[in-house]
């Protein structure tokens, strides 16, 4: 339990700082949290962990202000999403998978973000504020245990959060909790091939750039299997590729040749599933 708790309190320090930081900072959209995965002592204030993210700015709804640059895909794109759905964005940040739901659910829709950041809850809503928009909610929440009714969801998405949920088996419960029968998840995360060295995984700063809070591909996708989902399908598949000034802040020289000399992999893919 100790564990869970000093995972959880770094997640929700290192993205409640984002949240501040990007109200401070007049970076371009999807670049506002590049500067603020790193640990506290500020020895990597430049650089930019924006090397996993997609561009947004192509899809409906769309909202510079609520894009921190902080997800590894574009879930909603591959959602499936109809007019008059209930959708639910697990770790919603500053709402942007929020708002692009919407474009997809409609008036007629509800959509949903569940995240436990005070920091990031708060400028969600400053950015629903701005929009006005009435069917959207922000609620603060675990993943692990949503405040969610059972079976009231048509569409779950997650951009880049679940890999950074400690317990991954309890979230994709939870996800089949909430979820009608024959609903469906689409989300986008980070898995690996093959072992990260020790010093990736146990840096701090590197989990909260989403890497070392990364399983396995395989166990990624037995753990939804035995949550009792169907129709598993990975909709999208890309090598992420890290530049060596971000993996040497962990690594020395030496460790860099043998990972780079390695068959490891890091990747990004974007999971559909149905209940």
């Amino acid at each position: 339990m100790k564990v869970k708790k000093n995972i959880k309190d770094i997640v929700k320090e290192k993205y409640g700082r984002i949240a501040s930081q990007s109200k401070q900072q007049n970076l371009p959209a999807g670049r506002q949290g590049e500067t603020s995965c790193c640990g506290s002592t500020g020895c990597c204030e430049d650089v930019d962990y924006t090397v996993f993210s997609e561009d947004y700015s192509h899809l409906e709804g769309y909202n510079k202000d609520a894009d921190l640059g902080l997800g590894c895909g574009l879930p909603t794109e591959f959602a499936k999403i109809k007019t008059g759905d209930t959708v639910l964005d697990l770790g919603s940040g500053a709402g942007n998978d929020c708002f692009v739901a919407r474009a997809s659910t409609g008036e007629k829709g509800k959509v949903i973000g569940i995240d436990f950041s005070d920091e990031m809850l708060k400028k969600a809503n400053e950015n629903l504020t701005k929009l006005t928009y009435k069917n959207i909610e922000f609620v603060k929440g675990d993943i692990e245990e949503m405040p969610i009714e059972s079976s009231s969801v048509n569409v779950v998405v997650s951009n880049c959060v679940l890999n950074l949920v400690p317990d991954k088996k309890k979230a994709f419960n939870e996800i089949y909790r909430v979820l009608k029968n024959d609903a469906h998840f689409s989300v986008s995360d980070v898995v690996l091939m093959g072992e990260l060295p020790d010093r990736l995984k146990e840096s701090a700063e590197m989990y909260a750039g989403c890497v070392s809070g990364a399983i396995q591909k395989d166990e990624y996708l037995k753990i939804i299997r035995n949550s009792g989902f169907t129709n598993i399908e990975v909709q999208k598949e890309r090598v992420i590729e890290i530049p060596d000034d971000i993996l040497l802040n962990v690594l020395n020289e030496q460790e860099l040749i043998d990972y780079k000399d390695s068959n490891l992999g890091i990747f990004s893919i974007n999971v559909f599933a149905k209940k």
